[in-house]
């Protein structure tokens, strides 16, 4: 068992610092099906709590470099209605998987699929930036998944999660993906791309190690 979940940890970290590789691969071998498979990639990272690992930021960004490049099958109009569908639909089960459970989920025991300092990190951005964490969240890893999660724990109106919902979907989506689309056949980018991919990750990471690192220290102070 531990095994098999190193191995499909090797073939996540794999697939996530060479993603343009990975999916010009799946573009040859699955065709239009690609979009199938973005779009449970995306689905998955924002709705289940407990695949916070899959690619989010660079994966919209890499795909929308690929539909830039000359022959490419793949429409970036396309993708990013795919994704914002995925991004949506995988929302709004978070949320309501999140309202079925409800609090008592904070005392759940870390496990390999699921950390409770996630869960926590993720309240105090509730705390700090109020309903519009559902928006913020969508360029935060590891938060983006479990927002509405925890925004279906809480007393949010489902509309008011909606109205966020919809808004941080197409915001992220838009940016990342026609940003690639638009800048990604430009020779630096084409020339530096993995370079980049990784630069969006570091960058996206910041904002959750930070929040981790002064939830550290908070709780060494007062221990």
């Amino acid at each position: 068992m531990d095994h098999s979940l190193s191995g499909l940890t090797s073939f996540i970290a794999d697939f996530i610092v060479h993603i343009d590789t990975h999916l010009v691969s799946l573009m040859a071998q699955y065709g239009s099906w690609i979009y199938g498979i973005l779009f449970l990639i995306v689905f998955c990272e924002t709705g289940l709590v407990v695949t916070p690992f899959l690619p989010g930021d660079s994966l919209l960004f890499a795909a929308g470099t690929l539909a830039s490049l000359q022959g490419s099958s793949l429409d970036p109009h396309i993708l990013v209605l795919v994704f914002c569908s995925a991004a949506f639909i995988g929302d709004n089960l978070n949320f309501f998987i999140g309202r079925s459970i409800g609090p008592k989920v904070f005392h759940f025991q870390k496990s390999r699929f699921f950390n409770p300092e996630h869960l926590a990190m993720t309240h105090a951005f509730y705390e700090k930036y109020g309903g519009v964490t559902v928006v913020l969240a969508r360029f935060v890893p590891i938060v983006r998944t479990f927002s509405p999660f925890v925004a279906g724990i809480g007393t949010m109106p489902y509309r008011k999660f909606l109205f966020f919902s919809v808004g941080g979907a197409l915001l992220w989506v838009s940016l990342f993906c026609y940003s690639g689309y638009y800048f990604g056949h430009f020779p630096f980018v084409q020339e530096n791309r993995k370079l980049i991919f990784l630069g969006i990750i570091a960058v996206s990471l910041l904002p959750p190690v930070a929040g981790y690192l002064g939830h550290f220290f908070r709780k060494r102070d007062a221990a």
